[in-house]
């Protein structure tokens, strides 16, 4: 199980500086995430994360199901023996899978829109309408193995079991994670099967790992404020806020606060799936606890550095004569032993050692970035 304690509430915003205490031992909080999808964060040692000042990591349940399996998880000491990672861990509960290999793959959307499209060509979900790779029931969602083609049934019993098994310290309500082009008749449907889903996870639940349950609703405010206050209803540990978040970024406060303004204060709050740096000082003061995102991963392997004078492609041939760290003003070891030039180099030379280092710096900037929101809760100044 977990405690939660709030040791201090910004006067200037939602901003709240806590203690997360897990088996594994304590987060403060506010904290960013890491994603260790297949329990590992990619091109990475577990040694290596903790290095970065990393105090929690998040798996993902749907493909560690796929890949090797619960049962080997489990047969290896839990996911945390398994991959040897002593800190605090969560595991997704494959809801997110529902929409990113549903209608995300169909079409090619992300939680936020990446463009704008006029109304007469705007697509949009309907109720009823089904995904062409997967099949969404009552009773769960009938999903096809991108590993060897079998099919794979994922509803809110087999999610539950699958993370008991896996053995992490926080796990997550099955739920549907619901595109930002379906309508508010799809959602409205989408999220009483998220509700009754939640009822079916706390009952399955035999463990003593805490469990979220997860705020859907999409854009709409009546369906979030609705889920906030049946979710927040519920026997939950903390909650997530997850779904997608329509066409904006700036509207996403609002839409943090319709939930945040209803769940029960005294738990903690997680936001699944959103994290850049620049996103932390609004997500902070709009009241999130923990947030994860695969953002400083996914970039570093594509030779991409989040700096103090912005992101930097390093792949880029300008800085083949560019002796400067990659970022001057930071004090991580791929900054103090290396150079702009050296990883150049690497990059263009398709090496493997370039996206270790890369992305140690992305994981020690992100974290550095959150302990100075924590510090500016601490002194009263956001």
């Amino acid at each position: 199980m977990i405690q939660f304690q709030i040791l201090k509430k910004s006067k200037k915003s939602r901003a709240r500086l806590g203690l997360l205490e897990t088996p594994h031992g304590v987060v403060e909080t506010p904290a960013f995430v890491p994603v260790a999808t297949q329990a590992t964060v990619k091109a990475m040692t577990s040694e290596e994360v903790l290095q970065t000042g990393t105090q929690l990591l998040i798996a993902n349940t749907f493909h560690l199901h796929l890949r090797p399996g619960e049962k080997i998880v489990k047969a290896n000491g839990g996911i945390h023996k398994f991959m040897n990672w002593p800190k605090p861990l969560m595991t997704d509960s494959g809801g997110f899978q529902v929409f990113s290999l549903g209608f995300g793959k169909d079409f090619g959307q992300g939680k936020i829109l990446k463009k704008q499209v006029t109304s007469d060509k705007r697509q949009v979900i309907e109720s009823g309408q089904q995904p062409k790779l997967l099949k969404i029931t009552e009773d769960g969602v009938l999903f096809r193995s991108y590993v060897d083609g079998h099919e794979v049934f994922l509803g809110p019993k087999e999610s539950i079991k699958i993370q008991e098994a896996i053995g992490a310290d926080i796990i997550f309500a099955f739920d549907e994670c619901t595109s930002p082009i379906a309508n508010h008749e799809y959602t409205k449907k989408s999220l009483e099967k998220t509700h009754r889903w939640a009822e079916v996870c706390l009952k399955t639940k035999k463990s003593k790992q805490a469990m979220y349950g997860i705020v859907q609703g999409g854009k709409f405010q009546d369906l979030r404020e609705a889920s906030a206050n049946v979710i927040g209803g519920m026997d939950f540990d903390g909650f997530g806020i997850g779904g997608e978040f329509g066409d904006d970024k700036k509207a996403m406060t609002q839409m943090l606060r319709w939930a945040t303004d209803i769940l029960p204060e005294e738990k903690p709050r997680h936001l699944l799936g959103v994290g850049y740096v620049e996103d932390m000082p609004w997500m902070v003061q709009a009241g999130m606890d923990t947030f994860d995102c695969i953002a400083p991963t996914h970039y570093a392997r594509r030779g991409v550095a989040f700096t103090s004078q912005g992101r930097v492609a390093l792949s880029k041939t300008q800085f083949l004569k560019d002796k400067k760290p990659v970022d001057p003003k930071c004090d991580c070891y791929v900054c103090q032993n290396y150079t702009r030039s050296y990883i150049c180099h690497l990059l263009k030379a398709w090496e493997i050692t370039p996206l270790r280092l890369l992305t140690f710096h992305n994981l020690y900037y992100f974290n550095q970035a959150i302990a100075k929101l924590r510090e500016a809760i601490k002194k009263g100044k956001i």
